[in-house]
């Protein structure tokens, strides 16, 4: 995901950033889960980070990648839950550290 400006569309200018190869999506101390990435600038590496999500704020950016992947429109449930995740909320609650 590049953050330049059109005329910057180069992958070698400006930011990108990109998933970390290998490491996988934690949970983290905190009950929130950590999704490993790697930040570029102009080409050159720059530093790790991560994203850092909420319980909830995973589902929904789970939701919308599963739509997406099935080329649907993406969709906000009016509950907050999506339906793929909702019978799941309490198990993943379980899970946590």
């Amino acid at each position: 995901m590049s953050t330049g400006t059109p005329d910057n569309s180069s992958p070698a200018q400006g930011l990108c950033v990109s998933r970390v190869p290998g490491k996988p999506v934690v949970w983290e101390a905190d009950g929130r889960i950590a999704v490993p990435l790697w930040l570029r600038q102009d080409g050159r590496f720059d530093t790790d980070l991560a994203l850092r999500l909420s319980v909830a704020e995973a589902e929904m950016l789970h939701a919308q990648l599963c739509y997406a992947l099935a080329d649907e429109p993406v969709t906000t449930p009016p509950d907050g839950t999506p339906y793929c995740r909702s019978h799941e909320r309490e198990d993943a609650a379980a899970r946590r550290p």
